[in-house]
């Protein structure tokens, strides 16, 4: 729940960074579709509207935020290069972006990482550095490697340029449909999250914005119900997109005052909504971007007779993943 307004809080960023992450966007990110479904209106009693993140360049939303990161580089370190870390998504958003920029990039992925992903950022034209993900910190080794190469090192969430380059989503949403009563997404280290709740509460200061996570990766759950971030142990869930252990340092303190909250889904929740999106509406959504449409179809948000944004945050689906999705519920 909102617990404080934007004019007694100091946060790392406010609406007019989104604004310029938008104007250094146009023209290089896309202005991903809006989609809608008499189905789903009908099945949820509201007025839906899908932010198709799926069909962003890189296959979601993360190039926005590794673009406008990237962009305001000096020409020095663009010269000597960036590192990053990810488990897929923002691994692809910032090789796309440094290829897209003439940044040489390194990036750190766990050795279990979706193929698809693997294979993505590689095609990129970034190096690729794997590590265990239940033994070795990730972030640690990119820090490591920032050193000894002299990279700057881009984090996946925990950035003022990350986080509003993740709002200009929501922003695009609201220029398009104007008004909502709530707005849904899912939460991993919040760059998404809070990114949208600053641009989506500076806009319209009643709307609702909600993160959803797994079950098995409930770390913003406990740590909002604690009143701090709190660190879970590497959470098995097959969301992978939001396999973080604790909320950013700067993420969280936004989502905490402005936010409403963040409600939970299980895996088997998630299949059933990626399996619904690609049948009925025919998206193709991975399992992170299913999860707050999972959340939707379960009927525990009471939105009826409202209006909702959800944010399909990607559509990068490991083959075999969504085969085992569709046969097991088909």
């Amino acid at each position: 729940m909102r617990k404080a307004s934007r004019e007694a809080t100091s946060f790392a960023i406010d609406l007019d960074d989104v604004r310029r992450a938008a104007a250094r966007l146009r023209g290089v990110a896309h202005r991903t579709p809006v989609v809608t479904s008499r189905t789903v209106d009908q099945l949820v009693g509201a007025r839906v509207f899908f932010k198709c993140e799926n069909l962003q360049r890189g296959g979601a939303f993360k190039f926005r935020g590794a673009y406008n990161r990237l962009a305001d580089l000096s020409p020095d370190e663009r010269a000597r290069g960036i590192v990053a870390f990810s488990s897929g998504n923002h691994a692809q958003g910032v090789a796309l972006a440094a290829r897209e920029l003439g940044i040489p990039a390194t990036v750190v992925m766990p050795d279990d990482a979706p193929p698809l992903k693997v294979e993505g950022t590689r095609g990129y034209g970034a190096e690729i550095v794997t590590y265990a993900r239940l033994t070795e910190d990730r972030e640690a080794i990119a820090r490591r490697l920032a050193d000894e190469r002299g990279l700057t090192l881009v984090p996946p969430y925990n950035h003022e340029l990350i986080m509003a380059g993740q709002g200009t989503a929501a922003l695009e949403l609201l220029e398009e449909v104007q008004t909502l009563d709530w707005l849904l997404m899912p939460v991993g280290g919040g760059g998404l999250l809070s990114g949208s709740v600053i641009a989506a509460t500076g806009l319209l200061p009643e709307i609702k914005v909600v993160g959803v996570e797994t079950v098995t990766s409930d770390d913003w759950v406990q740590s909002l119900t604690i009143g701090h971030p709190v660190h879970i142990p590497p959470p098995e869930t097959i969301a992978d997109g939001i396999r973080t252990q604790e909320p950013g340092s700067l993420t969280f303190p936004i989502v905490q005052a402005l936010g409403h909250g963040v409600m939970t889904v299980s895996d088997d929740e998630v299949k059933d909504a990626m399996r619904f999106m690609l049948l009925r509406l025919k998206l193709l959504v991975e399992p992170t971007g299913a999860v707050p449409v999972a959340l939707l179809l379960s009927g525990r948000l009471d939105v009826r007779n409202q209006r909702v944004g959800v944010i399909l945050s990607g559509g990068n689906a490991d083959p075999g993943v969504l085969a085992e999705v569709l046969i097991a519920r088909g």
